[in-house]
């Protein structure tokens, strides 16, 4: 979205006034970097609007019944080049010549000076100047907030239409620069916002100045899982709210698509093409693979459109020296979690393999080049599987133990490295998709170089799992 100049950006649609003056940072994540996550307020907002967001009346024309009773007209768009500023209007009341824009809130009307924030009343204030732009008089407009049922009368004085203004030319200048905003600092704003997780105001602070500590993070847990299809000749259909697959045109299994994370089809089934819109437009991958599990490719939707994400992964990809200092992330945390997790579960302590592992650990972070992490990386692992073994029970009922002689791959030896070999490519598969979802080009990593149609930047992002 970035410009040269914000008079070349798109139109600023009005609801981002709003959550510029609420925060900066929000809007910017929002506007420019297409970011968005679903929360409690955002759902019961989108209730609050279903009435006006079905349209229902066309806006009189500025001289048309000056005289008349009082009109409404539901659901009214309006933009103004001269101003670059959009809005839909959820109401817009016409009464003796008179115009008001009414906006819906879900909350309460709060308890202050001006019966409303800063933020409403600023998204209200453009709503009123774009009815001025195209002819209509309007010298006030009506925040009503549904929960408690109340209207609040906004007047557009000097003052707010200057406030509303400086934030529409202050957004578009945070834009144009492709600078973010920086994080709030402490901020009780910061709690109930659902980009939280992809700002992290605190974790930003920490890293730029240096002080604060984090608050924690609480992030949602989701019950959804991967659906996978293998059976001969499956169909993969939609039916209502959820996926119905078919072998030789009998149901076989349905799931909810709320609770699919992804769609795995393996060998010759398909998937209808509404299957597929609608998975595109929920945000759910569907992993295309042979019936041997080789992948084939992934159909996701138009994908993120955070171009200044990629355009910083690419400059750092290019960087040696920020590649080191990723890359030294990734093995450090690795190592550690493999040491956490022999702690935890070894049946006979060992400690000086946490040593060895604590050790290892300390010295990726000081590596000064990708071939030295590479050597201590190889070491770390042959510690860790050294003592794999050591964390499964011995011989069963069955005579069955988990024997573990050392760690080998293409293909794997002996029953252990299968399953760890059949567990990494299920987490290389989530990696990437994960990635390709939040705006990464997978293919592109910092430790893992760059090789034909290898997903560098998810074998990168899965180092700290692996364990």
């Amino acid at each position: 979205m970035s410009m040269e100049n914000p008079s070349q950006l798109p139109q600023v649609p009005a609801r981002m006034l709003n959550e510029f003056v609420y925060c900066p940072r929000l809007a910017y994540l929002m506007w420019a970097q297409k970011e968005w996550a679903p929360s409690a307020h955002t759902v019961d907002g989108r209730r609050v609007h279903r009435r006006v967001d079905a349209g229902g009346g066309r806006i009189q024309g500025p001289d048309e019944g000056l005289d008349e009773a009082r009109r409404e007209a539901r659901s009214v768009e309006l933009s103004s080049e001269r101003l670059g500023l959009i809005a839909k209007i959820d109401l817009v009341e016409t009464e003796n010549g008179e115009t008001r824009p009414v906006d819906y809130k879900r909350g309460k009307r709060p308890h202050v000076a001006r019966s409303a924030y800063d933020p409403e009343r600023a998204q209200l204030c453009a709503q009123g100047l774009l009815l001025r732009e195209h002819g209509y008089r309007c010298e006030e407009g009506i925040l009503y907030f549904a929960a408690s049922r109340e209207r609040v009368r906004v007047v557009f004085d000097a003052e707010l239409e200057a406030f509303t203004l400086a934030a529409l030319r202050d957004l578009k200048q945070a834009v144009a620069a492709e600078a973010i905003p920086p994080p709030l600092v402490d901020s009780p704003k910061c709690h109930g916002c659902s980009l939280a997780g992809v700002c992290l105001p605190d974790e930003v602070n920490l890293l730029n100045r240096g002080e604060g500590e984090p608050r924690p993070i609480s992030v949602a847990q989701s019950a959804a899982l991967p659906l996978y299809v293998q059976a001969h000749h499956a169909k993969v259909a939609k039916e209502g709210e959820r996926l119905a697959v078919y072998i030789n045109d009998n149901l076989a299994a349905h799931a909810r698509i709320r609770e699919v994370s992804q769609l795995v089809v393996m060998g010759n089934a398909y998937v209808t093409t509404p299957t597929l819109h609608e998975l595109m437009a929920k945000g759910i991958p569907v992993t295309w693979m042979s019936y041997g599990g080789w992948l084939r490719g992934h159909t996701i939707g138009a994908g993120h459109n955070n171009v200044e994400l990629r355009t910083a992964q690419y400059r750092a990809a290019f960087d040696a020296a920020r590649c080191l200092d990723l890359a030294r992330g990734f093995i450090r945390a690795k190592i550690r979690n493999c040491r956490a997790f022999l702690r935890r579960n070894l049946r006979e302590e060992n400690p000086q393999a946490l040593t060895d592992l604590k050790r290892m650990a300390e010295r990726a972070a000081r590596c000064r080049d990708i071939s030295a992490l590479l050597g201590v990386e190889g070491m770390a692992a042959r510690r860790y599987f050294e003592s794999f073994a050591g964390m499964f029970r011995g011989a069963g009922r069955d005579g069955f133990a988990f024997d573990l002689a050392g760690r080998n791959r293409r293909p794997p030896l002996d029953p252990v490295n299968a399953m760890l070999s059949f567990g990494y490519a299920l987490l290389m598969r989530e990696c990437l998709s994960t990635l390709s979802a939040v705006g990464f080009d997978a293919y592109r990593g910092f430790y893992h170089q760059a090789r034909f149609g290898r997903p560098s930047l998810a074998l990168d992002f899965m180092e700290p799992f692996r364990p």
